[in-house]
């Protein structure tokens, strides 16, 4: 995803436990002839690297857009039409 526009939002959030990579660890390793650490491909590791705002569990996700839709002025995503 990160080759894509994923990655070109003002607010960037991953799921949990998401793999994030351009290519695989081995084409990284063999590429670059060095070693890619186990993990440092996952969403948790890249948060603590800066490259992520929030990472979200699916089950939360609609809330936590509908507070982020408020908090910049749009209407929430269970706003009832009237």
């Amino acid at each position: 995803m990160t080759a894509s526009f994923g990655m070109l939002g003002d607010i960037i959030i991953a799921k949990p436990n998401a793999y994030i990579a351009f290519a695989g660890k081995r084409v990284i390793e063999q590429t670059l002839n060095k070693i890619v650490p186990e993990g440092s491909q996952a969403a948790e590791y890249l948060f603590q690297k800066g490259l992520f705002d929030l990472i979200v569990p699916r089950i939360l996700l609609k809330s936590v857009l509908s507070e982020l839709f408020k908090l910049h002025a749009f209407f929430p995503l269970n706003q009832n039409k009237k």
